[in-house]
């Protein structure tokens, strides 16, 4: 009887202890995807997750302030700026959007809320957010150059008059073989060139100001052209395309920059306008969306707030 007895808390012991194994392994696994460590189902994809996405959701709609050109030519572009009944052009982007003032705040926006949806020059595109195909084309440089991605715009410099001196050579540096490479190399489409460049070897400080959409190449562009020409000062002041416009109508800046075409207003203040790069507009979401397209129709839906929460949009 004894023996029976031992031998039965012995099987039930061993049993407990296969029972505490097991917990202990799953436990382990739990924990390895708690803390970050690399099992073999999280090693084969970089993927966000998708899964805890919640289609009844509403949709956090992002945009940029006015006087902005980026928001100027994605409301053009889209259809959400229509002409009423006397010829005036009304923005309809929806009194529910939340205005972000520049292009980094936009990204930074995006990245952090789930919902969230807005756009960016493509240019400054990252892979904090995800850019959503639009009619079936992906947002490339490729795709503008084909014609197949539509949502493209132009960078625009504007001097009062013709520029002269230290404007005048940073210009040139600009239109030439060598910065329109630079454009190229930082994702943005050039416009053709005016051949190699040679310093005129012009000195003093001009300002160059406006749309935070050019001012990360325009940076790009200035190193490239001090590295010629060592002797230039060139201030960079970031803002939106009217403000910077708008300073190089009265002369506080040398050089304005606008990530849309000139108003009239602008033209026929005295701005001499040059294109130096086109760039596209990527509508971009939280990279948790599982969205990973829209039409063009879905975008001005979501815009005008005609579509607010996301089991909405038209698949």
């Amino acid at each position: 009887m004894k023996k029976k007895l031992l031998s039965v808390m012995l099987v039930g012991a061993l049993a407990i202890s296969a029972l505490t194994g097991c917990g202990s392994k799953e436990t382990a696994s739990d924990d390895s995807q708690k803390t970050g460590t690399t099992t073999e189902a999280d090693s084969s994809s970089d993927a966000a997750d998708t899964s805890d996405f919640d289609n009844s959701e509403m949709i956090n709609v992002q945009s940029r302030e006015d006087g902005s050109g980026t928001r100027g030519a994605f409301i053009e572009l889209f259809g959400i700026e229509e002409k009423d009944a006397d010829g005036n052009k009304i923005d309809n982007t929806t009194e529910e959007a939340n205005i972000t003032n520049s292009t980094e705040v936009m990204l930074t926006s995006v990245a952090g809320d789930e919902y969230a949806i807005g756009y960016v020059s493509l240019g400054s595109l990252n892979d904090t957010v995800k850019a959503l195909k639009i009619d079936g084309a992906e947002a490339t440089a490729e795709n503008i150059k084909a014609g197949t991605y539509k949502i493209a715009r132009p960078f625009n410099i504007a001097t009062k008059g013709d520029a002269t001196g230290l404007a005048a050579d940073f210009i040139n540096y600009i239109m030439s073989d060598e910065g329109q490479k630079v454009i190229e190399d930082n994702g943005y489409i050039s416009q053709g060139s005016n051949g190699a460049f040679t310093s005129d070897g012009s000195t003093g400080k001009i300002v160059v100001a406006g749309s935070s959409s050019v001012t990360p190449v325009m940076q790009k562009l200035i190193e490239a052209y001090k590295a010629i020409n060592k002797d230039a000062e060139i201030e960079l002041q970031e803002s939106d395309s009217t403000t910077g416009m708008t300073a190089a109508m009265e002369g506080t800046c040398d050089i304005g920059m606008a990530s849309r075409e000139l108003k009239d207003s602008e033209t026929e203040g005295g701005l001499t306008a040059q294109v130096i790069a086109m760039d596209g507009i990527a509508v971009v979401v939280n990279n948790s969306n599982p969205m990973d397209e829209m039409s063009s129709d879905n975008v001005k839906d979501i815009f005008t707030g005609a579509v607010t929460t996301w089991d909405e949009v038209a698949k």
